[in-house]
């Protein structure tokens, strides 16, 4: 039974690849778009994608719990739909955005077990957005403009390490609240204050049943972000301040966690025959507790730091290699009254340590990793990437924070990425494929653990 329906997912999935790539030759001149063909009046839009990604996990790397070899899964579909509608009125826009995440193939009885899988993996029918824009020009200055941007929304800040609109996780971070950004020039300053959406599903997250999200007043998240360019227009700075203020409230545990996150960002963008580089620091203190089954509140002290440096080469496929370089705190004692593990807050992390999902071998707390990495464009319509990371932990006192593992070995393993990404109709489908091993080091080792390999296929169809 299982057999037939994989089967039958991924025929559908080559019928329709079939179909729609034979209208590529006339894509590659016009895209097709949804309220084009529905004639809509001017200042309505309304866009509708959907992605459907099966994935494999081979080796699973997580610790035992209840006998379950863990977190995440052997194999699962995960389908995503956004159906985004936007009005721009007069002296306003209002919009709306439907999502529908849902989880296929999982099996109960695997390390796919329902009491494991999370809303990261389904969400299904909710209202991802619903905002109203007002756009403020010559606002304190002349020449400026800028928007207030209220109700559910969904954001991206800075290199998205630390807020992030999800892509290539199923689900997305949402948060109502206020979000000012005003712009002079090249300069940029943005504030925001927000009640983050928790996301809630019906019962087992398998039977993908439907449960309205909410906000908690209990949980506050809040940010203050400054760019501009440096020493000359190719070089950008930016500065930053987040907060993140959490009690528990009825029902929810929570780590009681009171966050003040600041730090700055420095890069320049690739260039062809040149150097780029990017340089972030990020500082984090106040109080938190270890897990939401704590009660001890600890003082909070952790820092996290990423250092790039990129060539591209004018050759066929315009290679670009990258040098990279992530350290992240772990919690040096567990007895000193302190948490020195780095919180990554509402950061997307696929682009720096490789797939997520029901993979997700790597996260910015507890951790040091060098890597390589090389991007090649063949053709226009299609990009390639390999990288090539080692992991050890930061501090042998704490764990493997994505594993639940401890030891005392601090070397994790090197994982090998490979990635391909065509744009078959463009701005219409996209097919992505990609493969993530991960070599067992001398920490997996001592837990048992033995090599992991994670693939996955996905098509993305934008209307």
């Amino acid at each position: 039974m299982l057999y037939m329906k994989i089967n039958t997912y991924l025929k559908t999935g080559a019928a329709a690849i079939l179909a729609l790539n034979s209208l590529s030759a006339y894509a590659q001149t016009r895209s097709w778009k949804l309220e084009h063909a529905m004639d809509m009046p001017d200042g309505l839009h309304l866009s509708v994608s959907h992605r459907s990604r099966y994935e494999s996990l081979d080796g699973q790397y997580r610790a035992r719990v209840n006998g379950l070899p863990g977190n995440g899964g052997d194999q699962a579909l995960v389908l995503r739909t956004l159906i985004h509608a936007r009005a721009e009125l007069n002296y306003f826009t209002i919009g709306a955005e439907m999502e529908d995440s849902r989880i296929e193939l999982a099996d109960s009885g695997t390390a796919t077990a329902s009491s494991k899988l999370t809303t990261t993996i389904a969400n299904p029918l909710e209202l991802l957005q619903a905002y109203i824009e007002v756009p403020l020009d010559n606002l304190l200055v002349e020449g400026s403009h800028s928007v207030i941007r209220g109700g559910r929304i969904t954001m991206d800040a800075g290199s998205r390490r630390l807020v992030a609109r999800n892509r290539f996780r199923n689900t997305l971070n949402a948060f109502t609240g206020l979000d000012w950004q005003w712009r002079l020039a090249d300069k940029t300053f943005r504030a925001f204050y927000t009640l983050p959406v928790q996301r809630r599903v019906a019962g087992n997250i398998l039977n993908n049943h439907a449960r309205f999200d909410s906000e908690d007043s209990a949980v506050r998240f809040w940010g203050l972000y400054y760019r501009q360019p440096l020493f000359s227009t190719a070089v950008k700075g930016e500065t930053f301040l987040f907060g993140l203020n959490e009690n528990d409230s009825q029902g929810r545990a929570t780590k009681n966690r009171e966050l003040y996150t600041f730090g700055f960002r420095l890069w320049q963008s690739p260039s062809v025959n040149q150097f780029d580089y990017q340089l972030e620091t990020v500082y984090q203190l106040g109080k938190s507790r270890v897990s939401t089954k704590s009660t001890t509140p600890l003082d909070h002290w952790a820092y996290f730091h990423h250092a790039e440096l990129g060539y591209s080469f004018n050759a066929l496929g315009t290679p670009r290699l990258i040098a990279q370089f992530d350290y992240a705190s772990g919690d040096d004692n567990p007895n000193d009254g302190q948490n020195n593990r780095f919180d990554t807050l509402y950061g997307a992390r696929r682009f720096d340590f490789g797939p997520t999902s029901t993979y997700g071998a790597f996260a910015r707390s507890n951790l040091i990793s060098p890597g390589l990495r090389l991007k090649l464009k063949p053709v226009s319509s299609l990009k390639t990437m390999f990288a090539l990371r080692g992991f050890w932990r930061e501090s042998t006192a704490d764990s493997w924070t994505t594993a639940g593992i401890n030891g005392s070995q601090a070397y994790i393993g090197t994982q090998l990425e490979a990635r391909l990404r065509w744009q078959a109709i463009p701005k219409n489908l996209s097919v992505e494929g990609g493969v993530a091993h991960l070599f067992a080091g001398d920490l997996m080792t001592q837990a048992g653990k033995g090599d992991a390999t994670f693939v996955y296929s996905q098509i993305t169809i934008s209307l």
